[in-house]
């Protein structure tokens, strides 16, 4: 089973991913894969970072102090320690993990052409997998799964929703 979480910006996409992650953990589950939250220095973004959820490990997605790398918007992407981070841990996670875990699949994960390889790959694998993804990226990805728009009337619900279906596709 693929789930896929998708929506305007600020909608809750990761608050929901979060909270399912929460809950499956609470079952037993193991959970891994990556997640890319805000670095805020004094209320204001200046970047993003990427997280392992299975070993904590964690490094620069992007930032507005990076040198070098693709721009998106006032970030530039550092490629080297987002791969880093995130190839082993989507690694680990097909191979130890009940469910794979990604926030998110957007324009700065996608510069990485061995991220979008291990994506495919998963995405053709029988191992459950819940993402976020960019709502410029989400009819991409419906045809792999059940895609969920999130939006201020069904984002306290979707968590336990997107628990069960994945607790149930495993059982």
């Amino acid at each position: 089973m693929k789930v896929f979480l998708t929506g305007a910006p600020g909608s809750g996409k990761s608050t929901v991913l979060m909270r399912v992650i929460e809950r499956l953990r609470a079952e037993g589950l193991r959970i891994g894969g990556i997640v890319t939250p805000e670095i805020r220095v004094r209320g204001s973004r200046t970047g993003f970072s990427v997280l392992d959820l299975s070993s904590g490990k964690g490094g620069i997605l992007a930032s507005v102090d990076q040198p070098e790398g693709p721009r998106v918007g006032k970030y530039k992407v550092d490629l080297v320690d987002f791969e880093r981070i995130a190839l082993p841990a989507l690694a680990y996670a097909q191979e130890e993990c009940d469910v794979i875990c990604v926030d998110e699949l957007g324009t700065m994960e996608f510069f990485s052409k061995a991220f979008k390889q291990k994506i495919n790959e998963i995405l053709t694998s029988e191992k459950p997998l819940i993402a976020v993804v960019h709502r410029n990226y989400a009819r991409n990805y419906e045809k792999h799964g059940r895609l969920h728009e999130v939006t201020p009337t069904n984002r306290e619900k979707l968590p336990e929703i997107i628990a069960s279906e994945i607790k149930n596709c495993i059982q």
